[in-house]
């Protein structure tokens, strides 16, 4: 019998590829159709099926899989890539309904669900870069 733990990676956790594929699709299915994520579908080009391969090389690295996103962009600067889009609140909200609708739906372990939305969050808050209110980014409180 060993002491040695065994490390289980998030990506392991919640099902490897076919989830990923699964809640990438999920979340660009409901940027389509939810009234309230039209201000980032608009950031989007007509055809999402780039961009979603490029999500799901992403997810699949930061989640803990094999590393096929930094092979082929390097370092994911996810804020400096995405400047030139304007990211408010309402962005990083509707961001976040599209994710966490999706995270429902495809990620079976309640216990990956919250640590992934917890992180994902901090993710989407960070990404802002419009002032709007003192917790915006560039925002300062009086």
């Amino acid at each position: 019998m060993s002491d040695t733990a065994v490390v289980v990676s998030m990506f392991e956790r919640i099902g490897g590829t076919v989830t990923i594929d699964r809640l990438v699709e999920s979340f660009y299915r409901r940027m389509d159709e939810l009234p309230e994520a039209a201000c980032i579908r608009a950031m989007h080009p007509s055809d999402l099926d780039p961009t979603k391969q490029v999500l799901k090389r992403y997810l699949t690295e930061w989640t803990g899989g094999a590393k096929l996103y930094s092979v082929e962009k390097g370092h994911p600067r996810l804020r400096q890539r995405h400047m030139g889009f304007p990211i408010g609140s309402a962005e990083r909200d509707a961001w976040l309904l599209c994710m966490r609708g999706a995270l429902d739906e495809t990620v079976a372990d309640g216990a990956a669900r919250q640590e992934l939305d917890v992180a994902l969050s901090r993710l989407a808050d960070w990404m802002r870069n419009q002032a709007g209110n003192p917790h915006d980014a560039g925002g300062h409180p009086a």
